[in-house]
Formats: C-alpha cells, sequence, structure tokens
C-alpha cells in the first residue's frame, strides 16, 4: 500500500536575484539621506533656540528708509475764533430787539439802553462847555481890548516924548543965548526924561500885557478842550447805549430778560461769527515741549484733510492737558458747527530719508530698547536697538537694524527675553 506524501503541495521557489537586492537596499539608503537632509536643519534650529513660537501669533515689518512725520493726533472742537459779548455801557433798563439764533449784521441794533441818568450827565457836561466857549470868546475879546488900549498907551507916552524932546531943543537953545533961566532949562530937560521913561515903561508893560493875555488864553483853550473831550466820551457812552452788533454772525444766549434793570459792564448777549472757525484741541501734557506756534496740522472732515496751523498754545497745563489752538489755511470747509467734533492732527517735526519701522507692541514690552530679527532660517535673533522720533504709525531707528530686515513687531513678552527664538509655520 502506497502512502501519499505532500509533493503535490510543494511548490519549486527560483533563487532570488542579487541585483534586485542592491537596488532595494540602495533606495533605502538614499531614502534614509533625503529624511536626515530634511530633519537634521529644524532638529538643529531647535537645538539652537528654546523657544518656539508659531509664525500666526507674531506680526512682522519690514525696516525701510523712508520720510518720518512726527505728530499728535488729538480729538478737537470747532469754536468760533470771533465771538464778542456785548456789555452794558451804563446803568439802565434794557430793551432787546433780537432773539437768540437771530442772525444779523454788521452795525445793526440788537438793543437799546435807557439810561436817564448817563443821558443827563452828557446834557449836563455839554451846557458845561457852551459856557467855557463862551468864556473863552470873552477873553479874546478882552485880549484885544487890552492889546488896544496898551497901543494907545505907547502912542500917548511916544506924542509926549516927542513934545518933551522938542521943548528940550527949544529950550537949550534958549539958554545957550540967556533968554531963559537955568531953572527953567533944567525943568524942560526933567520933563523929557520923565517922558522918555514913560515911554519905555508903557512899551515894556505892553509886553508884559501880552504875555499874560497869551497865557490866559491859552488856558481858557486848555479848559475848553479838557471839557470838550469830556463831551465826546459821554456822547461816544450815550452813542453806545444803541447796542449794535460788532460783527456779522447770529445771536448767541441772551444773559438778561427783557426790560431787565442792567448795571454797568453787566453781559448781555454775545454774538457768534459764523464765517471764522478755529479747532480747540486738548493735548498731552508729554508734547508741551515739543509744541510750537505756526507748526503745522491737519483736520480731518468727513474723510478729507485741510491743512491748518497752529496758532495757540495756552501757557498752563490743566488735568495734564495743553490747550491748543488750530486755524484753517486754505479755506475755511463748509458746513462746520460749532462744537463739533473732528479729529486733529498736529505735525510736530518732519524727518527725510530716515531707517522707519512700523510701530508695535514691541516697543512696550522691550522698553524701546529690544528688537527680534527673523533670518532666513525661521529664528528670530535677539538685537539691541536705538528708537529716535516717533510718530502714529511709525518708528525712527537711530542704531541697532538695517534696511530690508524682517522684524517682529508684536508683543515679545512670549519669546521671554531668549537670545534666539524658532518660528514655526
Amino acid at each position: 500500500m502506497r502512502i501519499a506524501d505532500t509533493s503535490a503541495q510543494d511548490v519549486a521557489v527560483q533563487p532570488k536575484s542579487k541585483t534586485r537586492k542592491r537596488v532595494l537596499i540602495g533606495s533605502a539608503v538614499a531614502g534614509l539621506v533625503l529624511v536626515l537632509l530634511l530633519v537634521v536643519p529644524s532638529i538643529q534650529r531647535w537645538a539652537s533656540s528654546s523657544v518656539t513660537v508659531p509664525r500666526d501669533r507674531l506680526r512682522l515689518a519690514t525696516v525701510a528708509r523712508t520720510d518720518l512725520v512726527r505728530d499728535v493726533s488729538v480729538q478737537g472742537r470747532v469754536v468760533a475764533a470771533v465771538s464778542p459779548s456785548l456789555f452794558a455801557p451804563a446803568a439802565g433798563t434794557i430793551t432787546l430787539l433780537v432773539e437768540a439764533g437771530a442772525v444779523v449784521s454788521v452795525g445793526q441794533t440788537l438793543a437799546i439802553l435807557d439810561s436817564p441818568e448817563l443821558q443827563n450827565q452828557f446834557q449836563q457836561e455839554q451846557s458845561t462847555l457852551d459856557s467855557l466857549n463862551v468864556e473863552l470868546e470873552r477873553q479874546r475879546i478882552e485880549s484885544k481890548q487890552k492889546t488896544l488900549d496898551n497901543r494907545k498907551d505907547i502912542d500917548l507916552a511916544k506924542v509926549k516924548l516927542v513934545a518933551a524932546e522938542r521943548e528940550y531943543r527949544r529950550a537949550d537953545e534958549g539958554f545957550k543965548i540967556e533968554a531963559i533961566s537955568e531953572l527953567d532949562f533944567e525943568k524942560t530937560r526933567d520933563d523929557r526924561e520923565t517922558a522918555r521913561l514913560a515911554h519905555e515903561h508903557a512899551v515894556k508893560d505892553a509886553g508884559l500885557d501880552e504875555e499874560r493875555l497869551v497865557f490866559e488864553l491859552r488856558t481858557r483853550e486848555l479848559q475848553a478842550e479838557r471839557q470838550s473831550l469830556l463831551v465826546k466820551d459821554l456822547l461816544r457812552r450815550v452813542d453806545e447805549l444803541d447796542m449794535r452788533s460788532p460783527v456779522d454772525g447770529i445771536v448767541g444766549n441772551l444773559m438778561v430778560d427783557q426790560k431787565a434793570a442792567m448795571s454797568r459792564n453787566q453781559v448781555v448777549m454775545a454774538v457768534v461769527d459764523l464765517s471764522a472757525f478755529e479747532i480747540e484741541a486738548q493735548v498731552p501734557e508729554s508734547y508741551a515741549d515739543d509744541l510750537g506756534l505756526g507748526m503745522g496740522a491737519e483736520v480731518l472732515i468727513s474723510s478729507q484733510k485741510y491743512p491748518a496751523t497752529l496758532v495757540s498754545v495756552s501757557p498752563e497745563i490743566i488735568q495734564n492737558q495743553v490747550t491748543t489752538r488750530i486755524r484753517f489755511t486754505a479755506g475755511m470747509p463748509s458746513g462746520l458747527r460749532q462744537n463739533q467734533r473732528l479729529t486733529t492732527r498736529i505735525l510736530l517735526e518732519e524727518k527725510n530719508n530716515v531707517l522707519t519701522l512700523q510701530r508695535g507692541q514691541f516697543l512696550d514690552s522691550g522698553g524701546s530698547r529690544i528688537a527680534y530679527v527673523l533670518d532666513e532660517n525661521n529664528i528670530a535673533h535677539r538685537r539691541a536697538i536705538e528708537i529716535g522720533a516717533r510718530s502714529l504709525a511709525a518708528v525712527e531707528v537711530v542704531n541697532g537694524l538695517q534696511e530690508g530686515e524682517i522684524v517682529v513687531i508684536s508683543s515679545i513678552d512670549q519669546f521671554r527675553s531668549a537670545d534666539s527664538v524658532l518660528v514655526t509655520n
């Protein structure tokens, strides 16, 4: 009996080729080398960096060479550049002719003040002026009369002197021929001397009277002139009782009621000139030393920028703020309203062709002295920097960075002050 074996299930196996084995081994080695080439740099970067941060958690910016405008942006409000207030020129009763918000023109009567006391004072002083003018004219007439009297005295003294000299010549001739006595001759000579002295004193007295009359007339003129100035001032005050608008604009708030009793220098109302607006802006105290009159500014109105100039800086600081006034330079925009809020940008300084970097939180977290520069291997290296002027969007790089370098501008607190940080994709 024949026993069955497993020969029918056996399969002949061909011997493996040594060439194929070599190809498989070579492929495995090549793959291993490729993996090492890809992994080793990453392992080296990871080994050289003690901190790893994902790239999507960082903000990056490139150092560029541009113009830097150092500025400050503040919120300002529109105020009237010209807003005069009207004051009562005297005590009296007010009669208002306009209402608050009324449109008025320059010179228009807005209110009338009835002041009997001031009007009476004006009439009294006017009467005094008329009296002084009469006295001045009387003094002029008196001066002319006195001058005429002096002229008459001089002429009479001159006539007497001529007659005395003639008598003296006749007596002298008679005394030479012994026609008259020596006593009569001496009397004639004394009469001539008396006439000469009378004439001289008449001339001198006339001169002194002339000076006195000029002085008295000038005194009267000065008194009348002084009184005239007083009357003119009172006339001005009486005329101011009709309170007129100093500008074209609208009436602001009325400070008094109709027919109210007023005291002198009491505020009656304000007139707002709507054709001249300025921007009043509060600037932080830290910029106070940098502000100067004449600095350029920009006012943003409905997404449009309007050029302006800084025209006023308050000399005092109130609640850590400095009050400034900004005036439009290229025509005032239309549609402005009093107390309207507008964004204002004051240009403090402009630097041309300097290294700049976009502003970011790295300035605060690094104390403006440290920055992380990203290289081509995605490693951020810690570097000391020096920052200069600052604007709203950028800062000036004085030292530590080069043009074209990529810098981490987000917060660097997560880097934990490491010298190098691996940035992963």
